[in-house]
């Protein structure tokens, strides 16, 4: 029996939020998101799905069905309940894309791009001060962290302050996060003219929360598009970085009640 990611508790939770997504409730249900999930933990080919989750073409098709209707950015939204937005940590990662992953028959953009490793994709994340994934942008991979950022930063809600590496560097960057009434804790590269003079070093060591997360969700590119499957197994994969979340700030609260009781 292969490992599995969601305990009874975590199903409970995900399976309300699958159902309001007018997803059908069949008896296999939660062996077809255990094998989505297992999937995108090993990133090998569907055709080589353990056959305990069941039929591996039905898997997929479903996967992919879900996932062009846009129910998994719409499950992800549902869990990303409460963030924490007075810190907001931004990064970008690349992901290396798979030789048959070119050339798909669609005239959407596959988001693939030439860059040192060759043609790659990259992801541009926001986490939230939980290091929790909140939202994120997927282009090719020739695509610098400063081109995605301005976007990126338009659809967040306002916070005290927003992290990110040097690979950010950009005074109308500073700018933007400063007309939204944050705090731009971005430090300079070593031929900067401003300097670092201004770094708040202790709060930037917490950077490593958007990391950790791009570390959590990293997985190999494959033979489909990654465009269609690459983003979306993203989509999922902070599913269950959301749901331990939930999980804990339930126990929190129970812990709370229960010693204002005594």
């Amino acid at each position: 029996m292969p490992r599995i990611m969601l305990n009874d508790e975590y199903w409970s939770k995900l399976e309300k939020i699958l159902l309001q997504e007018s997803i059908y409730n069949k008896r296999n249900l939660r062996m077809t998101v255990e094998g989505i999930l297992y999937r995108m933990r090993v990133g090998c080919p569907w055709r080589d799905l353990p056959k305990v989750f069941g039929c591996w073409n039905s898997i997929y098709k479903r996967f992919n069905a879900w996932s062009l209707s846009r129910k998994w950015i719409n499950i992800f939204k549902a869990l990303a309940i409460d963030p924490d937005w007075e810190w907001e940590f931004i990064d970008g990662s690349y992901v290396k894309a798979h030789q048959h992953s070119a050339g798909a028959a669609s005239q959407e953009s596959q988001a693939i791009g030439k860059s040192r490793a060759g043609n790659t994709t990259k992801i541009h994340l926001v986490v939230d001060g939980y290091g929790l994934p909140v939202e994120f942008e997927i282009t090719g991979g020739e695509v610098n962290d400063c081109s995605a950022a301005p976007d990126l930063i338009a659809r967040l809600p306002d916070a005290k302050a927003i992290v990110a590496d040097k690979g950010y560097d950009s005074e109308w960057l500073r700018e933007q996060i400063t007309k939204k009434g944050a705090r731009a804790m971005i430090p300079g590269k070593r031929n900067s003219l401003k300097g670092n003079a201004d770094m708040d070093w202790g709060s930037y060591r917490y950077r490593h929360l958007v990391e950790n997360a791009i570390a959590r969700l990293a997985v190999s590119g494959n033979s489909n598009t990654i465009r269609q499957t690459e983003a979306k197994l993203r989509e999922y994969g902070s599913y269950s970085m959301w749901i331990s979340m939930v999980t804990y700030a339930k126990c929190q609260q129970t812990l709370i009640t229960k010693n204002n009781y005594f």
